[in-house]
């Protein structure tokens, strides 16, 4: 007898991020857990739970977690915004994770800065194959941005070549909104594409649980003084619609061969 297959569960820290992924699925039903709603469901012909994490690293552990625990995904995927850190990496860009650290992990003297006591490392890395497919489709979308996007919100924040770029993802519960902390952190991991605030902690969460992880983000803003302006309508206007697109995709290309 075929048993059908684990979900892939779809996280986001906030609720515009996964508007539009909930209002594809033609199935959803909640399950309420860990105060949060698992939206249990199909999109793209396969099964999936569909969560809004909340914002930090602690409510992103929490909801890995109960995904792995009570749900039995066999895969998560996080998608959201974050701030754009190296040179290059411009509102608009997507940025797919291969590694992931905690950039306030500071456990020193005892051991090195950035490493997660007792496990011997400070970067946790995403699943190669999800990433792979993740920047894949983000690719293809993002070559007609007028048509994924709109024309007004390309004309509005200046989106008219996005590109996608891979590596580092440094995660920490501050958002990163100064000049002054953002050239800190560049100083500190001239690696580090991208800043956000979850997605190293699922990450390991995931690598307890042996589960694949990937991180796929939308570049929001620089980290810096400017980091507010439009956060919200850039969010609910792009990140949104970037989101949708390249996870639908991601889903349709790791469908289960018959």
């Amino acid at each position: 007898m075929l048993h059908p297959p684990a979900p892939i569960a779809i996280v986001g820290a906030m609720h515009d991020e996964l508007a539009a992924l909930l209002a594809a699925m033609p199935d959803e039903q909640p399950v309420r857990a860990a105060g949060r709603d698992f939206w249990q469901g199909h999109l793209e012909g396969q099964p999936v739970v569909v969560v809004l994490s909340r914002i930090g690293k602690v409510a992103a552990a929490t909801t890995a977690t109960v995904l792995l625990e009570r749900f039995g995904v066999r895969a998560v995927l996080f998608t959201g915004v974050a701030g754009g850190l190296a040179p290059g990496v411009r509102v608009g860009d997507v940025v797919v994770a291969t590694e992931l650290l905690q950039h306030d992990m500071d456990a020193s003297p005892l051991f090195p800065a950035y490493e997660v006591p007792l496990y011997g490392r400070a970067r946790f890395a995403a699943d190669a194959a999800l990433a792979e497919a993740l920047a894949g489709v983000a690719a293809e979308a993002l070559r007609e941005p007028a048509a994924l996007l709109g024309a007004q919100a390309v004309q509005d924040f200046g989106l008219a070549a996005p590109r996608v770029h891979r590596g580092l993802v440094a995660s920490g519960d501050r958002f990163v909104a100064t000049a002054a902390e953002s050239e800190r952190l560049r100083a500190a991991l001239p690696e580090a594409l991208a800043v956000e605030m979850e997605g190293a902690a699922m990450a390991q969460v995931c690598h307890d649980y042996g589960v694949p992880f990937a991180a796929v983000r939308t570049v929001s803003d620089r980290a810096d003084d400017a980091a507010h302006t439009d956060f919200t309508r850039f969010v609910a206007t792009v990140a949104s619609r970037c989101s949708e697109a390249v996870v639908r995709a991601a889903l349709r290309r790791l469908a289960p061969r018959r």
